[in-house]
């Protein structure tokens, strides 16, 4: 990774990091853009270089999942099943991120609960990179009764809702996120997909 690259990352993490902040204070609508601008120590016009809208903010690390989960599927042992290869990438990735910036993350997206219906794990470029991996592990195996696009539609799906269940839950009641996920994707785990 360049160093210009670099340095932009870090840049739209000091702003995540201080919308967040905001968002949790003051909640979602009360918060502008020069705010979050300032918060993070640059100029409204560098916030726009990087962000599209506050939604934006909100929503990126979730839709940012996808490539991490087709890199971890790719990792996954050669003789995994489909299922369980792709479930366990899923898994990996809700762990990536630490608990304090999760929490941070959960409690900026509580103030913006319209939101929550536009939750998606994974863009379509994704969809289809995962579903290519998932066909490439099936085709090992000819007894394998195989549907890559419904085994990866199944389990993005169970974990957009172990998501959305973590994310609506109460602070004081809740289950990490790992523990949502996990519940929610053994939910599609199955002798079909197994070889």
């Amino acid at each position: 990774m360049s160093l210009r690259e670099r340095q932009r990352r870090q840049i739209r993490a000091d702003i995540q990091r201080a919308a967040f902040e905001l968002f949790s204070r003051s909640g979602f609508e009360a918060v502008t853009t020069e705010q979050i601008a300032a918060a993070a120590g640059i100029s409204p016009s560098t916030y726009f270089r990087h962000v599209r809208s506050k939604e934006d903010l909100l929503l990126d690390p979730v839709r940012e999942g996808g490539a991490g989960i087709a890199a971890l599927l790719e990792d996954r042992p050669t003789g995994e099943s489909a299922d369980v290869a792709l479930a366990q990438s899923i898994l990996a990735r809700s762990t990536t991120i630490g608990a304090e910036e999760l929490e941070q993350w959960r409690a900026a997206f509580r103030t913006a609960p319209h939101l929550l219906d536009r939750v998606a794990l994974i863009t379509p470029e994704h969809r289809g990179r995962l579903v290519a991996l998932v066909a490439q592990r099936m085709s090992r195996d000819p007894e394998v009764d195989s549907n890559p696009g419904l085994l990866v539609h199944l389990m993005l799906a169970a974990a957009e809702f172990g998501y959305l269940q973590w994310l609506r839950s109460p602070q004081d009641r809740a289950a990490s996120l790992p523990v949502c996920v996990e519940g929610a994707l053994s939910a599609v785990l199955d002798e079909r997909w197994r070889s």
